[in-house]
């Protein structure tokens, strides 16, 4: 989600000075109470209206696409706790089972077994 523009910013100190509650430039500008408490307090610690620099980190597991890749592909119901094992003991590579299923899931990796034929017509419903 991008920021709020520095005009906006401006708009709710503007307003403040003008006398208008918290309450009244939320409903005026259609923003919550929180982000208007927010920049109100940046500008009397900071004297900063302009909003915060959003850098575009690069990802824990860039370098290890290719690995994550060949891993999985090898052995395809591989747990989470094994990829994490393997990538700290093949890598060095520190990384928990959520930010490892994050990165499977960003590359397009699926670790579901295949079913190498449909299901029988026997089977009870």
């Amino acid at each position: 989600m991008k920021p709020y523009s520095a005009e906006m910013r401006r708009d709710v100190l503007e307003m403040t000075v003008a006398g208008m509650s918290t309450r009244e430039i939320r409903h005026e500008l259609e923003v919550s109470e929180s982000w208007i408490r927010r920049v109100k307090q940046e500008y009397r610690e900071s004297g900063k209206t302009a909003p915060a620099i959003r850098r575009n980190r690069r990802n824990d597991w860039d370098d290890h696409a290719d690995w994550l890749r060949r891993q999985v592909d090898q052995q395809p119901d591989i747990y989470l706790r094994e990829l994490v094992a393997a990538a700290e003991q093949q890598r060095n590579w520190t990384t928990s089972e959520a930010q490892m299923c994050r990165a499977l899931k960003a590359l397009g990796i699926t670790r579901k077994k295949r079913r190498s034929s449909p299901p029988n017509n026997s089977a009870k419903m």
